[in-house]
């Protein structure tokens, strides 16, 4: 079924994501590594593996990709994320541009990943079936969501900022809008793809001291937005109370954070 096609955000996500790259790279990005170990623990991901990561950032997964041997690409649509994963990287294939209209060639990868991306996307079905696109007939494509928010401590971090930012357009998908299995499945399904599994991972999101905290929490894109919204005062306001419940004795803080990963046949 043909995707009507809604505007593209890349330009406003760009710019919003590329506000505070480096403080994405070195802190919060970093909160996620363990989480990509596991999921290509459990895809098997080896040498020789052609590899691409749909909204990319700083290129913390396609360098752990690179790493096992893989043969990487990625897309975002922020140069400054982008500038970061091509020195991480330096034998990636890195672009910039749009999820729905990815600049590769059909069947061309064995494996494609969308982590904590495809929702940013102005159409995620879109996206997606972009995604399928690009992959070979028999490979696979993994989407990486949010798990969801009952009983998970990072879900109070990532509503703190819902009433700093502008009011959502009536019937748009909330940050847990995939965490649910069956809305998961369905999105794949939509997109021409094959359910294989759908898993849990947790991680630990680790802060050495509250101005850590405070820098890695305002460097997304979703933080960029609530400032320019309401005020950079206000959204450090909100981490703060946030935070507050996890902070240890210390100094540091802790915070669960889950995830929620479904891997499909294209």
């Amino acid at each position: 079924m043909e995707m009507p096609m809604k505007p593209s955000t890349a330009a406003i996500n760009g710019r919003l994501w590329g506000v505070r790259a480096r403080d994405w790279a070195d802190i919060q990005e970093c909160q996620l590594r363990s989480t990509y170990e596991t999921i290509f623990d459990r895809l098997g991901l080896s040498n020789g593996v052609m590899y691409c990561d749909v909204g990319c950032g700083s290129g913390m997964a396609a360098s752990i990709a690179s790493k096992r041997g893989a043969r990487v690409s990625g897309l975002d649509a922020a140069e400054n994320l982008l500038a970061l994963a091509r020195a991480l990287v330096a034998n990636g294939d890195f672009r910039s541009g749009d999820m729905e209209e990815l600049p590769f060639p059909d069947g061309t990868f064995d494996l494609v990943s969308g982590f904590n991306s495809f929702q940013y996307a102005a159409n995620p079905q879109a996206a997606l079936t972009q995604a399928r696109r690009i992959t070979k007939p028999g490979g696979q494509v993994v989407v990486m969501t949010w798990g969801t928010p009952e009983g998970m401590q990072a879900a109070s971090l990532i509503t703190a900022l819902k009433p700093l930012l502008p009011a959502p357009i009536p019937g748009a998908p909330g940050p847990f809008a995939l965490s649910d299995e069956s809305a998961l499945r369905r999105f794949a399904v939509e997109a021409g793809l094959k359910p294989l599994r759908v898993e849990d991972v947790k991680c630990e999101w680790r802060y050495t001291n509250l101005d850590t905290a405070l820098r890695g929490l305002g460097s997304s894109g979703v933080a960029a937005r609530a400032i320019e919204n309401s005020s950079e005062q206000a959204v450090t306001q909100a981490h703060a109370t946030a935070l507050e419940p996890f902070r240890q004795k210390d100094g540091s803080y802790r915070i669960g954070a889950a995830f929620r990963w479904l891997s499909a046949l294209a």
